[in-house]
């Protein structure tokens, strides 16, 4: 299994609407994009210099089914949506 979880910071001016769409447009593509298994969306509530505004945590079979998933056109879609709303962007993918 594969665990794939991206970290977000967004851009400065960016409202409470857009960062709640980012959330759910993210969490809508479970039962959209076959190879997903699982997905997590939370906004950060602690606020300190370390944290990241918003992260993913989500599950796939294989890493081939990452790359199904990150290719997907329901996904593409939300990643031109969350685009213009970051700055910064952390990923990690590992094995289980």
């Amino acid at each position: 299994m594969i665990k794939h979880i991206v970290m977000w910071t967004f851009k400065e001016g960016v409202g409470e609407a857009e960062k709640l769409e980012m959330k759910r447009q993210l969490e809508a593509l479970k039962g959209v994009a076959p190879t997903l298994i699982d997905i997590e969306v939370g906004l950060d509530v602690l606020g300190s210099e370390q944290s990241k505004d918003i992260v993913l945590y989500s599950e796939f079979a294989s890493m081939d089914d990452l790359k199904a998933y990150a290719n997907h056109p329901a996904h593409l879609k939300v990643g031109a949506f969350i685009k213009p709303l970051v700055c910064e962007r952390h990923a990690v993918d590992y094995e289980v």
